[in-house]
């Protein structure tokens, strides 16, 4: 009797589910950018109308959790082993807002979730973070939300700049000229980190040169959110270009 060699079946790749705000440009060919080209994860994207980031009702609203339990139901029919809300809404919203909602994901999906928020918290932790200075595309009174929430959970904001902007398509056209300038005075004030706050904001493209120009740690929130999703789904993390406390 002839016997059948039997060729194991290679591992599928991890996969990650991301929640997007629709008119976001930036954090799905940033994601696979920093990817680098591995073949052991891929990522999968829902949208949801997000257009206008503003402290009101009608911002607000786009964040529902009804909304992004239903986007949760569709990734998960992807059998992916992550979701990520991979949006920084919680970061005014409050903390208490995201934590609501992976467990709904959750409890929807089966699926371990996180959040761009969250995602920031967890690096805070791990890499004992307390001090930062804050960038972002936002305008000044929605800083100032996010200064207040982050002092809620024990981050305190050495110093911050916002571009003035509320329009979220539009942060993704902000150049690395433009982002610059505030990133250095920044870090001349010295925080554990400096923060790239938007996941459509190109940070990680000048992560590795303002490190390197400043000493100074750079956490980006598309890295940041890719990193712990990769965390959560025990894969291995990331290259130390995009943040050098981000690698494995």
């Amino acid at each position: 009797m002839t016997s059948l060699n039997r060729q194991t079946a290679p591992a599928r790749p991890t996969r990650i589910g991301m929640i997007v705000p629709s008119s976001n440009t930036c954090l799905e060919p940033q994601s696979y950018r920093i990817l680098g080209g591995r073949t052991d994860v891929t990522i999968h994207f829902t949208r949801i109308p997000v257009t206008r980031i503003a402290l009101d009702d009608s911002s607000d609203r786009q964040f529902d959790p009804a909304v992004m339990r239903e986007a949760a139901r569709l990734l998960a029919t992807a059998d992916v082993d992550v979701i990520a809300w991979n949006g920084t809404s919680g970061s005014w919203l409050g903390s208490a807002h995201d934590r609501d909602l992976v467990l709904e994901i959750t409890d929807a999906t089966g699926i371990p979730a996180t959040t761009s928020t969250l995602a920031y918290l967890e690096a805070f932790r791990s890499f004992g973070t307390e001090r930062i200075g804050l960038f972002t595309p936002y305008t000044q009174d929605v800083n100032e939300a996010i200064i207040r929430s982050y002092e809620r959970d024990g981050i305190k904001t050495v110093s911050h700049r916002c571009l003035g902007l509320s329009d979220n398509e539009s942060f993704g056209r902000v150049t690395d000229d433009e982002m610059r300038p505030g990133s250095l005075e920044l870090a001349a004030d010295a925080p554990d980190a400096l923060i790239y706050l938007c996941t459509n904001l190109y940070g990680a493209n000048i992560a590795a040169e303002i490190e390197a120009g400043t000493g100074v740690p750079v956490l980006d929130s598309v890295a940041v959110t890719l990193w712990h999703c990769l965390k959560l789904a025990g894969s291995p993390l990331l290259a130390p270009r995009w943040g050098r406390l981000l690698g494995d």
